[in-house]
């Protein structure tokens, strides 16, 4: 193990605690008062996140849009590997960023269009940096793998604890999905989608109000994708250090 991949290795396990740790009170309450917020958002808003959810990710597993464009890379230490991961998450929050300011001055009707279009982000960002990585996603198995980064990223401490586990053994997870024409029937998409509703932050929620959306818009989406950034990174730490 060289000194990159040791202080991985104590970055990874500060991580671990930290993703497996209780939201502290703080954000407990922030999320309480969240949920009030979520209960006066219009339907419609609620409708596009749902829908988007199904459609992009489902998108993304079954189609071939984010599978034949990414290549395996090969021969590249850790350290290289996680500076092009690096830099990917760069150029992504910063379309991220365009978008969601873009989008959040357009008030409600183009706040809620900004929804899926981060969400496509948030996706094309995990396949690549997967296939950075070294894995293959035209594997099922690795897109499932993806599919449980995101839930760790984007779900409440119950179901973040579920999702960690099922990346810690991820051997056992994966014979849990032996066929491959089969095991998109096997995930939970119901309990999937409202996690990810209702994880959407306040600030993301505050975009579609004009005049403010644009502010509130661009910090969020630079927030949420820092967050999947380190998830990303820090879940193929861990598949890395396991070989």
């Amino acid at each position: 193990m060289n000194s990159y991949e040791q202080m991985v290795g104590a970055e990874l396990k500060e991580w671990q605690k930290k993703i497996t740790k209780r939201s502290s009170l703080v954000e407990r309450y922030a999320k309480s008062v969240q949920k009030k917020v979520n209960k006066v958002i219009p339907d419609k808003v609620h409708d596009v996140v749902t829908t988007s959810v199904k459609t992009i990710v489902k998108g993304a597993l079954l189609g071939s849009e984010y599978t034949t464009k990414r290549h395996v890379l090969h021969h590249k230490n850790l350290e290289e590997r996680e500076q092009l991961v690096k830099g990917k998450l760069l150029s992504y929050r910063r379309t991220a960023i365009v978008e969601g300011a873009g989008t959040g001055a357009g008030g409600l009707l183009l706040g809620v269009a900004d929804f899926p279009l981060l969400l496509s982000i948030k996706m094309k960002f995990l396949f690549d940096a997967a296939s950075i990585y070294g894995f293959d996603v035209k594997d099922y198995r690795e897109r499932l793998y993806i599919i449980y980064l995101f839930q760790l990223a984007f779900s409440s401490d119950d179901k973040r604890k579920e999702a960690y586990e099922k990346i810690v053994h991820w051997d056992e997870t994966v014979n849990n999905y032996p066929v491959e024409s089969t095991y998109l029937e096997q995930l939970d998409w119901k309990t999937f989608q409202q996690e990810y509703r209702d994880y959407m932050d306040l600030a993301k929620l505050l975009q579609l109000i004009p005049g403010i959306g644009a502010v509130f818009g661009a910090y969020s989406n630079y927030k949420l994708l820092d967050e999947l950034g380190e998830v990303a990174m820090n879940g193929y730490r861990m598949r890395w250090f396991s070989k």
